[in-house]
């Protein structure tokens, strides 16, 4: 019975032994890392808030910068080609074999003068031909109308005569134009290209002879997004750049605006002329043009990753005594890695440009470029003694 009651005991106690271990081993996992319990002997001398963090937690390394007033351009861009203010092929419209070839490759000629000429022996012939016929017709009713008057012949046959003279002034205007389809001239002022035919040869109606351009004013044909319907108008400037010519610049002035927008693209036909006088630029060349809308000496810029995305209104936080300020922003246009801001800013407020994401309004925040509080400044490097004067 004794041994019973012994054994009960030490079950017991051993069962309270373990209760202590853990109770104590509890204490120890909830105590912060690193803070070592105080002695009991110094227990009374243990400051109550030692170690603990400021009030609202220690500050949030952020990225700052300031809202500045830059210029801004609105503007467009867009890719286009240059075309002659005028260009066509001529071709001639009846077959013959050339006879002569009244220009040089590549050089300027004026409105009007012959080009190529086709052998015209045939329609000379019937040029002459319908000449004679006019002047024999000519002949026939000045001497039926003395008859006429004097009452040798009658009205019909005289009107006959009227007819015949008619008629064979019709044969002789037939005669001259197809004689002067045998010369193909410029239609306009120009440049010809260069020609793939020469003297003797035959030529089929409608064959290709030579291009010529008139380049004095070229026509730049570019799109633009559908969005940039509203802002174009007719007499707007556009500058023009090639990179054939590094480092020049020309303006050009929009001169058409095409009234159907591509289904397609979604984008619209635009057309400026460009005073090329001095021949620098070419048809067909590659350029790139600006459309200048509007140009403003006071938008405020923010960099576009400072903004934080919201269902109701993008936001930014700003930095008012050393703490995070949430305020809700407009936004406007973008330029690169940087956003406008229409409303809600002002010239020189603090934005967080970085770390944002983890701040809530209030939260203390701190330059990640300063040095952190507390920070002992860098010892200062001693003299080096000057030496001695030898």
């Amino acid at each position: 019975m004794q041994k019973s009651l012994r054994r009960h005991g030490v079950a017991i106690v051993s069962v309270l032994a373990l209760g202590g271990l853990a109770y104590l081993a509890y204490n120890a996992y909830r105590a912060p890392a690193g803070a070592a319990a105080p002695a009991a002997g110094n227990a009374a001398a243990a400051k109550p808030g030692a170690g603990a963090p400021p009030a609202g937690g220690f500050p949030t390394a952020v990225e700052l910068t300031r809202v500045a007033r830059v210029s801004l351009v609105i503007d467009a861009t867009a890719v286009g080609s240059l075309r002659s203010n005028e260009s066509v092929t001529l071709r001639p419209e009846t077959a013959g074999r050339i006879a002569a070839i009244n220009f040089k490759d590549g050089v300027p000629v004026g409105k009007g003068a012959v080009l190529v000429a086709l052998d015209d022996a045939t329609q000379s012939a019937e040029l002459a031909q319908a000449r004679a016929n006019l002047e024999l017709a000519k002949a026939t009713f000045k001497r039926n109308e003395e008859l006429f008057a004097k009452k040798f012949i009658s009205s019909q046959a005289l009107d006959s005569a009227a007819a015949t003279l008619r008629v064979q002034q019709a044969a002789l205007a037939l005669a001259e134009a197809k004689q002067a389809k045998t010369q193909i001239r410029a239609p306009f002022s120009g440049v010809v290209g260069i020609r793939n035919v020469s003297v003797g040869d035959y030529v089929k109606e409608g064959q290709d002879l030579i291009n010529l351009e008139d380049m004095r004013t070229l026509k730049v044909d570019f799109r633009l997004p559908e969005a940039m319907l509203p802002r174009l108008k007719v007499g707007q400037p556009v500058e023009v750049v090639s990179d054939a010519l590094p480092g020049e610049r020309f303006t050009a002035t929009l001169a058409a605006i095409d009234p159907l927008v591509d289904a397609n693209g979604r984008a619209i036909a635009c057309r400026a002329r460009l005073d090329n006088a001095g021949g620098q630029l070419r048809p067909g060349m590659f350029v790139r043009t600006r459309l200048i809308f509007e140009a403003r000496d006071d938008a405020l810029m923010i960099p576009e990753q400072a903004l934080v995305a919201d269902p109701q209104q993008a936001f930014v936080f700003t930095v008012v005594d050393g703490k995070a300020k949430k305020v809700p922003v407009k936004t406007g246009l973008r330029r690169g890695a940087q956003v406008e801001v229409v409303e809600g800013l002002k010239e020189g407020d603090v934005v967080v440009a970085a770390g944002q994401l983890k701040l809530r309004d209030g939260a203390p925040v701190r330059d990640a470029a300063a040095p952190p509080p507390g920070t002992p400044a860098p010892a200062a490097k001693p003299e080096t003694p000057a030496k001695a004067a030898s």
